[in-house]
């Protein structure tokens, strides 16, 4: 029987794949026995340090669940999402840039027509969205599906509140496109937003004294045959976080300026009770092929 020393214990297990038929999967798991082992090198790490890592990995996945995907977060606030959107998005031209998904994407993103308000029964500043969805030629896309989602004016998203089981979802709907390429639709100003910090994620950025904020934003997934789905978010111009968001996921195209207006009627002729935002932005689409992600499960009524 072999007898593994410090140096010799990484070649032994990187050359225990040796037999895989799947070689993306065996370049993967060799890379990263080498990176880690790696780390552990340099940081002459603990045995207790590795029983702290492994309690909080273990206490990430239970805190995971249908509405919460901790280790999404994890991702996020590590970096980890944007580095593999960026490596997996390169060279976007014109093409609206992309950026993260998020652990909100949750349950089902029920259609509804234009000028749709999402925000019913829920407080805050009204806000009317107006966009346009083209190539990037700038010829308008019709029938593209368009999942929006967003926090409350309390930085709140429907599924971290106990009533989204009996009341079902709000600030979230799926619109698509006329043949002008345009949707619309009425809802509330969001506001910027903590991140869950009640788990080991949250844990980790306190004890980092790391900003745990994101600044305010409306998240887009359009789906478009022909083209590569696009997943992105239109943050709102001036927010005090923009420059620090826990999630590294501020792209400078994605920055809309959000107009106060006191005009009777919004842009769907309408009337307003009172002063309204108005948000615009233009989507350009790049050709391409790519599965959309797909929601988590519905949040369930004991959740």
């Amino acid at each position: 029987m072999p007898q593994f020393d410090d140096s010799a214990l990484t070649t032994a297990v990187v050359n225990s794949f040796e037999e895989s038929n799947d070689l993306r999967l065996k370049f993967l798991m060799e890379e990263l026995v080498t990176a880690l082992h790696g780390f552990v090198r340099r940081t002459n790490l603990s045995s207790e340090e590795w029983g702290a890592a492994i309690d909080f990995l273990t206490r990430t996945g239970q805190k995971c669940g249908p509405g919460r995907q901790e280790f999404i977060l994890l991702s996020d606030v590590l970096g980890v999402s944007m580095l593999v959107d960026a490596l997996n998005h390169k060279d976007r031209g014109e093409a609206t840039q992309t950026t993260l998904l998020g652990p909100f994407y949750v349950g089902e993103h029920r259609p509804l027509p234009h000028g749709a308000d999402i925000s019913e029964k829920v407080e805050g500043d009204p806000m009317f969205v107006q966009c346009r969805v083209t190539d990037l030629r700038g010829k308008p896309l019709a029938g593209v599906t368009v999942d929006v989602w967003h926090a409350d004016d309390e930085g709140f998203y429907d599924s971290q509140k106990p009533s989204y089981a009996s009341d079902g979802p709000s600030l979230r709907a799926r619109f698509t496109t006329d043949a002008d390429g345009r949707l619309y639709f009425r809802t509330i100003l969001p506001r910027n937003y903590l991140i869950p910090i009640d788990g080991p994620v949250g844990e980790l950025i306190l004890a980092t004294r790391r900003y745990p904020m994101r600044p305010a934003h409306v998240h887009f997934l359009l789906n478009a045959k022909g083209f590569e789905p696009l997943v992105t978010d239109i943050f709102i111009e001036g927010d005090s976080y923009l420059d620090s968001d826990v999630v590294f996921g501020v792209k400078e195209d994605l920055i809309s300026s959000i107009e106060l207006r006191a005009e009777p009627t919004m842009p769907d002729g309408l009337p307003a009770d009172g002063p309204w935002h108005l948000m615009t932005y233009d989507f350009r689409l790049k050709p391409g092929r790519g599965v959309a992600p797909k929601p988590m499960a519905p949040v369930s009524v004991d959740a």
